[in-house]
């Protein structure tokens, strides 16, 4: 996948819509905005959420926004076709963290009644790509969802929630929001992100200033997401990882793409710059370590994929355990057991 071109910078922050379970097209405005610094006291405090808004609100206000969209437009399609192998409509649905409706251009209005699409970015939402179903654009923080329980059929995530700082609360609210039978299908990066640029950053900041920071925000591990789910009360899960590679020209290219797509670094500890001398030294570690047979340089995008249902009574269930009435020893001898006509067949 070769990447196109592109740049970015900065904005500022506003109001939500708590929407009704019982009238889902009536709309009060409330914050749904986090407060600056705000989260769950549970919750360790790794990103700057206010930061991550005007890095997105930047990046959607810029002139040709579409040059940094291939990855996400990429990952929405697939998250479309997990939602088309379910057979099934889902009158109301959730896009959390919508960006500018990555998913919502590959889905229809067979399958979709109608989509809640929200984002802590006003410009991402003012700026959405186009859809044939029905939309209401909503002001909100993932960590901090306004919708009352049992609201969605169906909520979808693509890569938003590596950003918030309670995953385990944020599960929580989407399951708490869904209507018993309903699913989430959600895409997020994993942990092996970027490991290209992370080795060289680090490698070249130690060699030209004696030790390193942390330039690559931390991921999710793919064995927590599991336990992670199933803790927040999802049922039938599903999780497997997927990896995206991008060639780019250069470093440089790819540090500018990142800050176009608003994934830019917004850790606390994040350094506020480096050195010249020491980004030219990363440029070069990178090249000489990744660098391809027609000179360009690798970046990898792991991707971790989940679905996850809220319980209903008509769902299938596991039999209890000890209730089988045939040991897998005995399948073995099942061709036995069969009368000679049905083995020919």
């Amino acid at each position: 996948m070769l990447r196109p071109a592109g740049l970015w910078r900065l904005c500022r922050r506003p109001w939500a819509a708590r929407v009704s379970a019982e009238n889902p097209g009536r709309r009060e405005i409330t914050s749904g905005v986090s407060p600056r610094g705000s989260t769950s006291l549970r919750a360790l405090n790794i990103f700057d959420r206010d930061l991550k808004r005007k890095q997105k609100n930047w990046a959607a206000r810029q002139p040709e926004p579409t040059k940094f969209d291939y990855l996400k437009e990429e990952v929405g399609s697939r998250i479309a076709d997990r939602v088309y192998d379910i057979p099934r409509a889902f009158p109301l649905a959730l896009d959390l963290g919508c960006g500018r409706g990555y998913i919502a251009q590959y889905l229809n209005k067979e399958t979709i009644g109608k989509l809640f699409q929200v984002d802590i970015a006003e410009n991402a939402l003012k700026n959405s790509l186009e859809t044939e179903i029905p939309t209401v654009s909503i002001l909100a923080d993932e960590e901090f969802l306004p919708f009352r329980e049992n609201t969605f059929d169906l909520v979808v995530s693509s890569l938003s929630l590596h950003w918030v700082n309670d995953l385990p609360r944020a599960l929580e609210q989407i399951h708490y929001i869904l209507k018993p039978d309903g699913v989430f299908i959600g895409a997020m990066f994993g942990g092996d992100t970027l490991y290209e640029l992370r080795c060289s950053l680090q490698l070249a900041e130690t060699e030209r200033e004696g030790g390193f920071s942390p330039h690559i925000s931390p991921f999710t591990a793919v064995n927590d997401l599991g336990h992670l789910l199933g803790r927040a009360g999802f049922n039938t899960l599903t999780v497997d990882t997927d990896e995206i590679q991008v060639n780019y020209p250069g470093m440089f290219e790819l540090m500018e793409d990142l800050q176009g797509m608003g994934e830019s670094n917004c850790s606390w500890n994040r350094k506020a710059l480096l050195h010249r001398d020491t980004m030219l030294a990363a440029a070069a570690v990178y090249r000489e370590m990744y660098r391809n047979e027609d000179g360009s340089v690798p970046a990898t995008y792991q991707i971790y994929y989940m679905i996850g249902w809220k319980y209903h009574e008509s769902q299938a269930r596991p039999a209890e355990r000890g209730s089988a009435t045939v040991s897998f020893g005995e399948l073995g001898k099942i061709n036995n057991l069969m009368p000679q006509g049905k083995k020919s067949q």
